[in-house]
């Protein structure tokens, strides 16, 4: 399968500038530790790198039909507020169990939201745009998202060259597959590891077997990090058997244990998908390679009481 290059993410960088915010890489003064803090992107998480770059890579007559997407909420905030930037059409699917914060800020970004069942999505999205003549913006199945999400790599590699290791959350695989890349090409010598709750770990046991396994929705839908419940397609899957080294998961009370140390000690306000790289480094950092270590901290979008009741 044909694979994102370098070029792509520069590419990508390029387009996405002035909108996705260069986030800064912090340095822990009570860990060893890098934080890459995604959550700061202006719609609280990294997914407005890939909607964007893939918005802009579009002809003007697709634009100006609009854009549909479908998403658990970061990706459908994305998309929503790059179509914004566009001034065109969106619509966004988004299953009828999603955070209401999610739902309720892609409804304030001007997109119409239609709410679906949880594994009629993507069906769903597809029917709606062959129906009003929309450009899907899948939410990691697609060279440009990745390579856009590959930008968060890029900035790793140029802001610590020295880095050992990069820890990247994992699910439709489209952030881990462009980040991998950029980091494989510029600091070769660093290792790639993925990390993936416990309850939604079929891409880690793919991996092993060396071929996608799919477990069922009901199954993935069990973490309580919403926004990593989906699983690679066959393009991120080849990348991911490209660019990472190690699978590490993570149990739900470390994944709520990290969002609690990063709002103590980091002062980052983190969902539990944009703290389980974080999870790996506290609870499992003896499985670590030796060297620097990066945590991507993908997204900060969750409500207030759900945010007061993990911090209890």
């Amino acid at each position: 399968m044909d694979l994102i290059s370098i070029e792509e993410i520069r590419d990508a960088a390029s387009r996405v500038k002035g909108v996705a915010v260069r986030t800064p890489l912090l340095a822990q003064g009570w860990a060893p530790l890098w934080l890459k803090p995604e959550s700061l992107q202006p719609i609280g998480a990294f997914k407005v790198r890939g909607a964007y770059n893939a918005i802009a890579a579009l002809t003007e007559d697709q634009r100006a039909r609009g854009v549909v997407a479908f998403s658990s909420g970061n990706h459908a905030q994305a998309v929503a507020y790059s179509a914004k930037r566009f001034g065109i059409p969106a619509v966004i699917l988004i299953p009828d169990v999603a955070p209401r914060a999610k739902v309720e800020a892609t409804k304030a970004l001007g997109a119409e939201v239609i709410e679906v069942p949880i594994d009629a999505q993507e069906s769903s999205a597809l029917a709606v745009a062959e129906e009003r003549g929309l450009t899907m913006i899948p939410p990691f199945d697609h060279r440009d998202v990745i390579a856009g999400q590959g930008t968060v790599g890029l900035e790793i590699a140029e802001d610590l060259p020295d880095a050992g290791v990069v820890l990247v959350p994992l699910s439709g695989g489209g952030l881990a597959s462009g980040v991998g890349t950029a980091i494989k090409a510029l600091l070769p010598e660093a290792k790639v590891i993925g990390v993936e709750p416990e309850l939604a770990a079929d891409t880690a046991e793919g991996l092993r077997a060396g071929r996608r396994i799919e477990w069922p929705m009901d199954l993935r839908a069990r973490t309580s990090a919403d926004g990593l419940r989906a699983q690679p397609s066959d393009l991120t899957f080849a990348h991911l058997q490209s660019v990472l080294d190690d699978v590490i998961t993570v149990s739900e009370e470390e994944i709520r244990d990290a969002v609690r140390t990063l709002a103590h000690r980091a002062r980052l306000v983190a969902e539990p998908s944009g703290a389980t790289a974080t999870a790996a480094f506290l609870s499992h950092r003896e499985a670590l390679p030796p060297g620097k270590v990066v945590s991507v901290v993908s997204g900060g979008n969750l409500d207030p009481a759900t945010l007061a009741e993990l911090l209890a």
